[in-house]
């Protein structure tokens, strides 16, 4: 333990990843007054900011973070915003005797898409069609059978890594080779590409109640980033029947992997034929979902989160929204490819009326490239309005005078 550690009475939340999708989490946890101890294997990883103690460790390694929570004495810990340390903390949670709301069987099956498939495919949920593949071969069978546009994803990685649509017949074998790649198994999935809508249902579940809580439309960049988020727009514009459907939808995912505390985040494929899960996870979204929570509902999921990592006692009342605001956005920011040498316009960009925080993630020298996962996101801005397309337009607004000006590695000249 470190110095003086042991004269320290405040509780001692250890948090697995320091990036910008844990940022949100730790600010909420240093504003509780918790002693927060956040690992990542960046050091120079935007969340350690807001941290009492940082440790340079991955958080996918399990032996280095077990002990770290012996020497640390933590009383909880948590993974918000990524998936495969989901699983390590309930993991470890169980063999320290700590508090965690999911049990490692619900998180082996929230953290692997092909586990996900098989028992939902089991309970009845809603979800695309899918194939397990192991080969070219398997896949081209898969694709016959599916038809295109499919996606081809690695079953147990979060976010684009591994992940390709393909349209056409030559995306194919280099869509295989990059999901197998990225498996950690070595297989992959084949799934049909649904038309439709894609929303996010934002939930914490209390005492085996599923509680709804934003149902956000996510706006998406085009390729090469498919899939990446470049906003989050409340509330959605699908009709009522839609949400309807899709919170339904969401709630029998949960259900069906066993998640009956904390939080989760689903994404639904709505249309005129149904809502079809695309994915669940159990923790927090990973794109500022909760502090969109916050604004647009006043209900406080970072903090419920923190509470549930805990064991802290939970109260009904506490997820009983009272809306705020007429509409809520988080629009995402992005950079330019180069070493980021300053941002500008920031103090502009805080004065656009509704914005309510703006994140800037990097900091000068880090290297951006083309957009491609979520992870080369530059920042994002929280805005609201009396509706979801003003929300956005202010957030667009302000989004336009923030700069990022870098330059191209290897040049003097701005990129």
């Amino acid at each position: 333990m470190v110095e003086g550690a042991a004269a320290d009475r405040r509780a001692r939340l250890l948090v697995l990843g320091a990036g910008p999708a844990q940022i949100g989490l730790l600010v909420a946890a240093r504003k509780r007054g918790l002693y927060v101890i956040a690992v990542d294997r960046d050091p120079a990883a935007p969340g350690f900011r807001y941290a009492d103690r940082r440790a340079i460790i991955s958080a996918e390694d399990e032996q280095g973070i077990e002990r770290l929570v012996e020497a640390e004495r933590v009383d909880g810990l948590i993974a918000p915003g990524i998936d495969w340390p989901v699983g390590i903390a309930a993991r470890i949670a169980v063999r320290q005797g700590l508090p965690h709301p999911v049990t490692p069987e619900s998180a082996v099956l929230a953290t692997s898409k092909q586990r996900q498939r098989e028992r939902f495919s089991d309970s009845g949920v809603p979800q695309p069609p899918y194939r397990i593949c192991r080969s070219l071969d398997d896949a081209r069978e898969a694709v016959a059978e599916l038809g295109r546009p499919c996606v081809i994803k690695a079953p147990d990685r979060q976010g684009q890594r591994g992940l390709s649509v393909v349209a056409r017949r030559q995306e194919l074998e280099p869509a295989v080779v990059a999901a197998r790649e990225a498996s950690r198994s070595g297989g992959f999935l084949v799934e049909k590409l649904l038309d439709g809508r894609e929303v996010t249902v934002n939930a914490f579940s209390f005492a085996g109640r599923f509680n709804a809580l934003t149902v956000t439309d996510r706006q998406r960049a085009e390729r090469p980033a498919f899939g990446v988020a470049l906003a989050h727009t409340w509330p959605s514009a699908r009709s009522t029947e839609e949400i309807a459907r899709a919170i339904d939808a969401a709630r029998r995912a949960a259900a069906a992997l066993g998640v009956e505390e904390g939080p989760t985040y689903t994404q639904v494929l709505v249309s005129e034929s149904g809502a079809y899960v695309g994915e669940l996870a159990a923790r927090l979204g990973g794109g500022h979902d909760a502090e969109l929570c916050r604004a647009a509902l006043g209900v406080d999921l970072n903090g419920l989160a923190i509470a549930a990592a805990l064991g802290d006692d939970v109260s009904q009342h506490e997820l009983a929204p009272h809306v705020r605001f007429g509409g809520a956005c988080v629009r995402f920011l992005v950079a330019g490819a180069g070493a980021l040498r300053t941002v500008r316009g920031l103090q502009d960009a805080f004065a656009v009326e509704g914005v309510r925080g703006i994140r800037i993630y990097r900091r000068p020298g880090h290297v951006f490239g083309e957009l491609r996962r979520g992870a080369d996101r530059a920042g994002a801005v929280l805005a609201t309005g009396d509706s979801a397309e003003e929300a956005l337009e202010r957030a667009d607004r302000a989004r336009r005078l923030v700069r990022f000006e870098t330059q191209r590695v290897g040049a003097t000249a701005l990129g």
